[in-house]
């Protein structure tokens, strides 16, 4: 285990930190806003995370691909806040509002014990770069006490090198979004023109670090990278741009998640292009998309 700096306070609680985590807290860059709030001081950036982890649920889920979810669900941890501000976030109350509870070190280590405990095959953190260093010290901490499930890192893919660096070792599977190509569109949708090229550095180290997606033999992802790409409504040739870069930079092995559930949530029913679910068809063509381009590893959902 790292060693342990003082206690950080936050409000009458306090929240033990190692000293690899102070520091990264101190001054954030844990994605690639670099915002450089000290939330060690009780500042907050873009995303308004403060010092302690917020986490708004953690239950067993069913619904990821079937290497994550398999039969016994994936034990996922909800993290509130988030370095984007896509209009139409489905989890916005959590993701935008902040709805959670802090949770500290030892109580989130905990949580990840009692996953273990009901059967979950991992523990997956849902929006997590914010709390880097608060999950890396819980799965620490956890493991210390006999965790042993693999780590899945569920993230919108705008993640910083800096933030990686402190999982490598730490995390078994990424699930990082693949969202835009156009810097237009990432700032209009998301509020991240620098989107692409963030993203980019991201996968690469992700891919450095644990490679593409590994199964046991009961089909269960045990370390790797696989990628999820949601189709936006109208925007089926962003979606070919998105997976046109991903064969050419990793080939088309690459293992990716082609998304079809998008549905107008928080802004987009005011937002015009937003406003309507994907069509079946424009679904069908982001499919057709893959299949023209011969990428092999594509899971494909049921509308």
């Amino acid at each position: 285990m790292p060693r342990t700096a003082g206690p950080a306070k936050r409000g009458n609680a306090a929240v033990p930190l190692s000293a690899e985590s102070a520091k990264a807290l101190s001054s954030c860059r844990l994605c690639p806003r670099a915002c450089g709030a000290d939330r060690l001081a009780g500042e907050t950036g873009f995303c308004r995370a403060g010092l302690a982890a917020r986490v708004a649920a953690v239950s067993i889920h069913h619904g990821e691909e079937p290497p994550v979810s398999g039969s016994r669900g994936s034990g996922t941890v909800f993290f509130a806040h988030c370095n984007m501000t896509c209009l139409f976030c489905q989890n916005y109350p959590i993701s935008q509002l902040g709805h959670g509870r802090d949770m500290d070190t030892e109580t989130l280590a905990g949580e990840l014990l009692k996953l273990q405990g009901k059967g979950a095959h991992n523990v997956n953190f849902v929006t997590p770069t914010p709390h880097v260093p608060q999950l890396v010290d819980a799965v620490r901490a956890a493991r210390d006490k006999g965790f042993a499930l693999p780590v899945v890192y569920n993230t919108n893919g705008y993640d910083s090198l800096e933030a990686l660096a402190l999982l490598d070792g730490v995390v078994d599977v990424y699930l990082p979004d693949a969202k835009y190509r156009s810097r237009e569109l990432s700032e209009a949708v998301s509020g991240a023109p620098d989107y692409p090229g963030s993203n980019d550095a991201a996968l690469a180290e992700m891919v450095r670090q644990v490679g593409f997606l590994a199964t046991g033999e009961d089909g269960i992802a045990t370390r790797g990278v696989l990628v999820r790409h949601l189709v936006l409504p109208g925007r089926v040739e962003e979606t070919v741009r998105v997976l046109e870069h991903l064969k050419k930079v990793f080939g088309p092995d690459l293992p990716l998640s082609l998304m079809g559930q998008y549905f107008p949530a928080y802004r987009a029913p005011e937002t015009p292009g937003f406003e309507r679910k994907l069509t079946e068809e424009e679904y069908e063509e982001a499919v057709d998309a893959a299949v023209r381009l011969g990428l092999n590893g594509v899971f494909i959902q049921e509308l």
